[in-house]
């Protein structure tokens, strides 16, 4: 499982070092990694190679009639990029992606369980701030979540 908030330098290539801590677990048995677009939020969404396999899968199953479901290929599966790790623990975010996520040089590496999200170090502070703030005004859990203890 990945988690916890990392603040990352991206070179002027746009190259992003993975913590040393979770280089093992992304590539697993290969060196590869798929990055994509988060179609909710202006971040992207870092998978070990296994685990997109996995939602490439089940977001192929979609019914290809349905709009909805084809935009979400489309972005998703269409944004979908295998990155190699280099040996210096290294991926390079290509061009696209790091604009779709407005990244510069400060981003944070966000776990999410399985996977990771990459966002602008601003944006995120933003959003953040956000959500912080709803949190305050909103009494009203998902039912998911009343019976959480934490």
């Amino acid at each position: 499982m990945f988690r916890g908030i990392t603040p990352i330098n991206l070179d002027a290539k746009g190259r992003m070092a993975i913590p040393t801590r979770h280089r093992t677990q992304l590539i697993e048995d290969e060196n590869q990694i798929v990055v994509t677009i988060d179609t909710k939020a202006p971040c992207l969404l870092l998978y070990p190679l296994p685990e997109w396999e996995l939602i490439e899968q089940k977001l192929a199953a979609l019914p290809s009639f349905n709009e909805a479901a084809r935009r979400i290929q489309r972005l998703l599966i269409g944004h979908a990029t295998e990155l190699d790790i280099d040996n210096n623990g290294r991926v390079l975010l290509p061009t696209v992606l790091r604009t779709y996520a407005n990244l510069d040089k400060k981003i944070v590496l966000v776990g999410q369980g399985k996977k990771f999200e990459i966002w602008c170090h601003d944006a995120w502070e933003q959003a953040r701030g956000n959500w912080l703030d709803l949190a305050k005004t909103e009494d009203k859990l998902p039912d998911e979540l009343t019976t959480l203890a934490l």
